[in-house]
């Protein structure tokens, strides 16, 4: 398998050795429900206000340009899991390949993530459940719906599994019925046909703010992706890693392509982007689009939908956030006491501790009502350190592996990962100049310059031990 010779091997084998010890007790149809359960959420039924309100229907080409950055980065990581079916998954692979530090800091800059994403998510139940209460405090629902993911993560990972399955089939289901609805409203099977001058007849066409409202929008859209590598982040729990994984990311690309583009091709077929876009969230465009269509009930319906949707992420997130501090544990970066598991094979203290986490994100509602564009953006600067981390890691991965062993290969390597970090990191410097966006870069590199020394403090801690010892 590896070509870097024994010691490499060896030393790979003792990665996956370290992180045993968790129950392999979930389904390919469960894995591929949490993928799906992962990327779909907020990101397409809240934030998909926010990039129509930058590109309007040219939102549609934002999408496309962020699905090209996550199918090259899910199928990289698909390669490396495969091989390593590990908890810490791409935090994992950081440190085999990019050396004990990048492992350091993407576990830890992924856990802050999944804390902060599960808090955002957390937001939005709560302004979805004004839809219906709207004298009720967002923060009132935001903590309630995190206390209750935390407390299901707490169970057997097979009841996890069931919940999520089911959480995503509502949402999924919903999506289908939504885009069948649409499709047949846009070009009159009933009732008169709305047709397509929503999205090619307003004032500026196709593209009224321009190609610059398309790439600010692939941000928006590119938050909507995150979510897929929670299907790499299963395979140390799936019963069968070598073929479930593989089989997984393929079923959800077409999946998340159908859902994506026809959902948003429909909102803005449907409503013009000026009522359907907003820079401040506060309703679903989803839910917009229903209640213009007039059809009783069904914007309660697909309200009740959207507020199920973010906590099957929620769900999702603490999973692989606790699942991180698992692994930074396992190999001494955390406490050891977060590296041990229960009689049910769950490492049920950094559960809670990365409940503890959410409910203190959750908790920023009560300071401002922008609380889900503030944590967003800090979200995003994560999730594109991690992803770059994800490419670099398999230039690595693929120079230690010979291609023809591997029993998933990426095509188009090495071009693909260099044009996926390229646009990664052309994204990373129009974040940093746009003034909506710099919270992100305001916030995340402090946080990676105070994780770099904090690297460097545990590594000083760690041999002062070893030398006493």
């Amino acid at each position: 398998m590896s070509d870097g010779g024994g010691d490499a091997a060896m030393d790979e084998q003792a990665y996956i050795d370290r992180e045993a010890g968790l129950e392999r007790g979930l389904t390919k149809a469960q894995i591929i429900m949490i993928g799906l359960g992962g990327a779909i959420g907020t990101g397409l039924f809240m934030g998909s206000g926010i990039a129509i309100g930058y590109a309007g229907p040219g939102v549609l080409v934002s999408y496309l340009i962020a699905a090209l950055v996550a199918v090259i980065m899910v199928f990289s990581l698909s390669e490396m899991a495969v091989v390593h079916p590990t908890a810490g998954s791409f935090g994992t692979y950081a440190e085999i390949y990019l050396g004990p530090m990048m492992g350091f800091i993407v576990r830890y800059t992924y856990w802050i993530q999944q804390v902060l994403l599960i808090g955002s998510e957390a937001v939005a139940v709560g302004i979805y459940m004004r839809w219906w209460l709207p004298d009720t405090p967002v923060w009132m629902w935001a903590l309630g719906s995190a206390a209750t993911v935390v407390w299901v993560n707490t169970r057997a990972v097979h009841n996890f599994g069931s919940v999520e399955y089911w959480l995503t089939v509502i949402k999924v289901s919903a999506i289908v019925a939504f885009i069948v609805v649409g499709l047949s409203r846009i070009f009159g099977i009933v009732g008169d046909p709305v047709g397509l001058h929503n999205v090619t007849g307003l004032p500026g066409g196709f593209l009224p703010n321009g190609f610059s409202g398309v790439w600010l929008a692939v941000l928006m859209a590119l938050f909507s992706f995150m979510g897929l590598e929670f299907v790499v982040g299963t395979a140390s729990e799936a019963k069968d890693p070598k073929t479930a994984i593989p089989a997984a990311l393929r079923t959800m690309a077409g999946r998340l392509f159908l859902f994506y583009i026809l959902a948003l091709f429909i909102i803005v077929a449907f409503l013009p982007w000026t009522q359907s876009g907003a820079k401040v969230v506060t309703e679903s465009p989803f839910v917009k689009m229903f209640a213009s269509a007039g059809i009783p009930y069904a914007a309660g319906v697909m309200n009740f939908v959207v507020a199920s949707a973010a906590l099957s992420a929620m769900n999702t997130s603490i999973y692989l956030g606790s699942r991180m501090l698992f692994s930074l544990a396992r190999g001494g970066y955390a406490p050891r006491t977060l590296g041990e598991l229960n009689a049910q094979h769950v490492p049920m203290r950094a559960t809670i501790v990365t409940g503890i986490g959410i409910l203190a994100a959750a908790s920023v509602s009560v300071l401002t009502p922008l609380a889900y564009n503030y944590l967003f953006g800090i979200v995003l600067f994560g999730g594109l350190l991690v992803w770059s981390a994800i490419l670099v890691s398999h230039l690595r991965f693929r120079a230690r592996h010979k291609a023809v062993d591997l029993p998933v290969r990426m095509p188009f390597f090495p071009y693909a990962q260099l044009l996926g970090l390229a646009l990664l990191a052309a994204i990373t410097v129009t974040m940093a100049i746009d003034a909506d966006w710099q919270v992100a870069v305001f916030a995340g590199v402090p946080w990676l310059v105070l994780i770099t020394a904090a690297y460097f403090v545990w590594r000083r801690m760690a041999r002062g031990s070893a030398a006493q010892a």
